[in-house]
């Protein structure tokens, strides 16, 4: 067995960096909606950027972003908007920052009807990724087709995060709910 082609391919730090992230939560399934709600910040937050930025970045993303409490983020008022767009340790580019607000005001309008981000996302699944892609771009700022498509591979409801001869492929595959296994 091998790893997925990307993670052999690198070396040193790099791949300490994205091994760590490719074992542990790529394709995981994630329980706690403000780790949802962080891990669609980050999608987010890489489009025209490297994966590895983002990792690089994640605890000032954590620190910035009250550790992706939702309901803290979704109050957020303009004075923070311009904290935001001052912290270096994150990406500050306006449309994300905004994006990362208004989305955690959407997720708490879903909790209210759903009771969480997460059975939301069960209620919808099983779809096809350009089914998911319409879903999230009608509910949610700054969801294009990859973003959508990273996020739901990275928390396992679309197929994708680990090749089948990976070691972590199995793992995924046995830490879903039987009602995603896909």
């Amino acid at each position: 067995m091998s790893y997925c082609s990307a993670i052999e391919t690198m070396t040193g730090d790099r791949k300490v960096l994205h091994k760590s992230y490719h074992d542990k939560l790529y394709g995981f399934p994630i329980p706690d909606d403000n780790e949802l709600f962080c891990r669609l910040i980050f999608e987010i937050n890489q489009a025209g950027l490297s994966w590895e930025t983002i990792l690089k970045k994640e605890a000032g993303f954590r620190k910035a972003y009250h550790n992706f409490n939702i309901k803290k983020v979704a109050g957020y008022t303009a004075k923070d908007r311009e904290r935001l767009i001052a912290d270096a340790g994150i990406i500050r580019n306006r449309l994300k920052i905004n994006a990362a607000i208004e989305n955690a005001i959407t997720i708490t309008q879903l909790q209210k009807e759903y009771g969480s981000f997460e059975k939301w996302l069960a209620f919808h699944h099983p779809k096809p990724k350009e089914e998911w892609v319409k879903l999230f771009k009608k509910t949610f700022r700054f969801t294009g087709g990859e973003i959508v498509n990273e996020f739901l591979m990275s928390i396992g409801y679309l197929p994708g995060a680990h090749s089948k001869d990976c070691p972590v492929y199995k793992k995924v595959l046995a830490a879903k709910p039987v009602w995603n296994k896909n």
